[in-house]
């Protein structure tokens, strides 16, 4: 059986990058919904799956973007039917939201090329365990979230804590990026809300020198986002009745080097 993902967008330049790559080197068929262009989750219809990426928007700026109600509400009742979901960046903060947590403003803006480390419980995980124990990420957000009741913190950064959660069996969120290619840095860098965020922080000049540490970085995260996702994509495949992946994925050895 072919898995059905329902894929939710919230700016076009935030696909799932490597994570989509993952999902058609699988045959998963991919339903995406462009939820900030006014496209709403296909009612009545069921997917084996939900990849819930980022965007600009807060996730509690309901008031602003009406359809974020409708979004947390179809997610909280997606993960309590027991559906896979994989939540990155405000995806995740909307599942932390959703599940009963809190989404809000940080401190301080999180952006750059940093590290996050996994907690004793992520090294364990059946899905963020393929990871290495620090690894590098491209953070790009001033929000954060807490823990939903009944999650397992997986990683974490210096700047904040909560940088993945489990949910359940099959529900996971990331705050950070590691499935971003470079056409989509450079999109990203074009966003006016992205590169503000970025000047905050760094001050004038700091796109560039960003991307450029991206570029020498990327072929490891997009190393460990296919070896995350791949997990992932395991338990969706499972679910759905179908293989888990190709006798070439299968036969990979343990976690990617750092």
């Amino acid at each position: 059986m072919t898995p059905d993902v329902l894929v939710l967008q919230h700016i076009a330049c935030e696909p799932p990058g490597i994570f989509e790559d993952v999902l058609r080197e699988h045959g998963a068929a991919i339903t995406r919904v462009e939820l900030d262009e006014g496209e709403r989750i296909p009612a009545g219809r069921t997917f084996d799956a939900i990849v819930a990426m980022g965007g600009p928007m807060g996730a509690y700026e309901d008031d602003a973007h009406d359809w974020l109600t409708d979004e947390k509400r179809h997610l909280a009742e997606a993960a309590r039917a027991g559906t896979p979901i994989f939540g990155a960046c405000l995806g995740a903060q909307l599942l932390a939201a959703a599940l009963g947590g809190r989404a809000y403003r940080g401190e301080e803006p999180e952006v750059g090329v940093l590290d996050v480390e996994l907690t004793d419980a992520g090294r364990a995980d059946p899905v963020t365990g393929a990871l290495p124990g620090r690894f590098p990420t491209l953070q790009w957000h001033n929000d954060t979230f807490a823990l939903p009741p009944g999650a397992k913190r997986l990683a974490g950064s210096p700047a904040y804590p909560n940088q993945a959660f489990r949910w359940g069996d099959a529900v996971y969120a990331v705050q950070f990026h590691i499935e971003v290619t470079e056409p989509m840095a450079a999109e990203w860098a074009a966003v006016p809300a992205y590169a503000q965020a970025l000047e905050a922080v760094r001050g004038p000049g700091a796109l560039d020198a960003l991307l450029a540490d991206f570029a020498v970085r990327a072929p490891a995260m997009q190393r460990h986002a296919r070896a995350l996702f791949e997990r992932w994509f395991a338990l969706v495949s499972s679910r759905a009745g179908s293989p888990a992946a190709p006798a070439a994925s299968r036969a990979a050895p343990g976690p990617p080097r750092p």
